[in-house]
């Protein structure tokens, strides 16, 4: 299981302006390659008449897939700088496309590098990152003579109470830290008296704003 990691919040676009060209930059997760090539295919298709749409994109818990595209600009100028802006935020599982309309201006090649980088950099300001930590959903399961005082002591909890089933006894579905599980059994057991039965349900990540 992969451990924590960060990466985009969610789907965003931003648009600067240098020297009458237009830089305009998406940015979406993507947690295979497929899905940032469908992403890049979308931008394409909706800005076909663009001078380029550069693109860039980081997969996997260790980078296993990153790839960096200048469509037609000179080597090197755009989709490496899109691609080492995500690296530097530390981002994962992260695609980008900086579609640019020429303003007929020049910008050479540092000009080049320093829009394609600014244009990431302004799109991920805008739409954010969170920080995906992994995380136990436990189920703990009481007589109805504790439920008050779990489910209060719960809620006061830094543990995220999920939700709670009712039956002939109480499951209350609370998400662990994957690190806290024995703390959370143990203060679980101190809570109730070694009444509460408590099980794993599954993993699962969590997101925090960053």
């Amino acid at each position: 299981m992969r451990a924590d990691y960060r990466t985009v919040k969610g789907p965003g676009e931003t648009e600067i302006v240098i020297k009458k060209s237009r830089f305009i930059a998406r940015v979406t997760r993507a947690e295979t390659e497929q899905e940032a090539l469908d992403f890049i295919a979308e931008v394409k298709k909706a800005h076909h008449s663009a001078t380029h749409n550069c693109s860039a994109y980081l997969i996997g818990e260790h980078d296993e897939v990153q790839k960096a595209n200048d469509d037609g600009e000179p080597s090197g100028t755009a989709g490496f700088p899109m691609l080492d802006v995500l690296k530097k935020q530390g981002l994962k599982d992260t695609a980008v496309v900086v579609t640019r309309y020429f303003g007929g201006i020049k910008l050479g090649g540092g000009g080049l590098i320093r829009a394609y980088g600014s244009a990431v950099s302004e799109v991920l300001k805008s739409t954010g990152t969170v920080e995906r930590r992994l995380h136990l959903l436990m189920k703990a399961t009481v007589d109805y003579t504790w439920l008050g005082k779990v489910e209060n002591e719960v809620r006061l909890s830094p543990y995220p109470l999920d939700h709670m089933d009712y039956a002939d006894e109480v499951s209350l579905f609370i998400y662990v830290p994957l690190a806290e599980e024995d703390k959370f059994r143990d203060w679980m057991a101190d809570l109730t008296n070694g009444q509460a039965k408590i099980g794993e349900v599954r993993a699962e990540f969590l997101e925090f704003d960053r």
